[in-house]
């Protein structure tokens, strides 16, 4: 009998899409499904690339370089450097989205059997791409009573061994929303130069910070710049998700000339969103003005309305566009599963991410949700009336 790679039986599905096939059923049933699970902004793209798409002049969609366009990477130096991030067009390499950004740093900078440090919760396709490059996380616990603030150093010495290899940060953070401090920044720096690791830093939020307090890359640590490996995207900050356009971006040579192996292996990035994403640079900075503002009034509605609800909390974010919610229920997923086979009110309900499969730990985040508020605030009061509603209903007995 055939059987599959160990590999593919450790491969998790994703919290984010795992439901999806119990939604599309309750839409089958004619029930309107308030997507609340995935972070697909409702916003418009940049018209800048819309045009760019609609008036293309080639006779041929040709391969473009493995690297990305040079003119395309060019631009982004002048994006970087308006954030104090002083790169070269060779520093930066074009992926097919941020996703492949991070597998071709595993890929490259790890051996089966190494182990990443990773705070948790987080992003759940990180397991997923440790588990392809044959790495193991180690998970840092972080709780929604603190606001999923980093613990003490010696919570992370704690884990470091011989098959330690790099710590994984994404900030501000994807599921929670939490926003590293100087303080925590300097501690993983610290950390990094101490034990020789490195840094893979997830940055793709970075135009969505709501406290006031500067933005820190880990461009910004002084003295770790050959250890660091930056993962970028266009897809949230253009609300380009669908162009599959990434950045993998590090001043060390070595590791560029390796990630290249894996970018001739798979020919090139899309040229289509390559040309999108070009273009959308060029919208100015009214568009970013109106994006980030729309979210700050949307950060509020949910945030508000949640910690109305009699039973839910959730804590502050800081940045990105996701909260993590602490429900009155047994078993979140069991929960998010019923909205979409049994429950409906008025015709509609909601699709929300289990928490647990952003943690690592067994059992970690049972009673939690990640929310995405990428919806209008009409959608948004819309949706929280109904999770009131299901809350009110739901007897996981029956």
């Amino acid at each position: 009998m055939l059987t599959i790679s160990q590999r593919a039986e450790m491969m998790p599905m994703s919290p984010i899409r795992k439901l999806a096939p119990l939604a599309e059923q309750a839409k089958d049933r004619g029930i309107k499904v308030y997507h609340l699970n995935i972070g697909q902004p409702d916003l418009p793209t940049p018209k800048e690339g819309l045009e760019a798409l609609k008036h293309i002049t080639r006779t041929t969609l040709e391969y473009s370089p493995s690297e990305g366009f040079f003119s395309y990477r060019k631009k982004l130096t002048h994006y970087y450097n308006k954030y104090n991030i002083s790169l070269s067009p060779e520093d930066i390499i074009i992926t097919t989205g941020g996703s492949e950004a991070v597998l071709f740093a595993f890929m490259t900078c790890l051996n089966p059997g190494d182990e990443i440090i990773m705070p948790e919760p987080g992003y759940a396709n990180y397991k997923s791409f440790a588990i392809a490059a044959g790495a193991k996380i180690k998970t840092i616990a972080t709780t929604i009573e603190e606001g999923f603030a980093l613990p003490k150093v010696e919570e992370f010495e704690k884990l470091i061994n011989q098959q330690t290899k790099a710590i994984m940060i994404c900030n501000p953070n994807n599921p929670t929303g939490y926003l590293y401090t100087r303080r925590e920044m300097n501690q993983i720096r610290d950390l990094v130069s101490k034990y020789n690791l490195y840094l893979f830093s997830d940055e793709v939020y970075r135009e969505f910070i709501y406290t006031g307090s500067p933005y820190i890359s880990a461009f910004h640590l002084d003295g770790i710049e050959q250890n660091v490996i930056l993962i970028d995207s266009v897809s949230k900050r253009y609300s380009e998700c669908g162009i599959r356009i990434g950045a993998l971006i590090t001043k060390n040579e070595k590791v560029r000339e390796a990630v290249m192996k894996f970018c001739q292996a798979r020919l090139s990035p899309p040229l289509l969103g390559q040309i999108v994403a070009e273009a959308s640079m060029d919208a100015g900075p009214e568009y970013n003005m109106a994006c980030y503002e729309d979210y700050v009034e949307r950060r509020k509605c949910l945030i508000d309305g949640l910690n109305r609800i009699p039973g839910v909390y959730s804590p502050i974010p800081m940045g990105a566009f996701y909260t993590v919610a602490k429900l009155p229920v047994d078993d979140a997923e069991k929960f998010c599963a019923w909205c979409l086979t049994d429950f409906e009110y008025e015709g509609e309900t909601i699709m929300l991410a289990p928490a647990a499969g952003f943690y690592v730990t067994p059992q970690a985040g049972h009673d939690e949700v990640r929310i995405a508020y990428v919806l209008k605030n009409a959608d948004l009061n819309r949706a929280l009336l109904i999770l009131r509603k299901a809350l009110e209903c739901y007897n996981p007995k029956k």
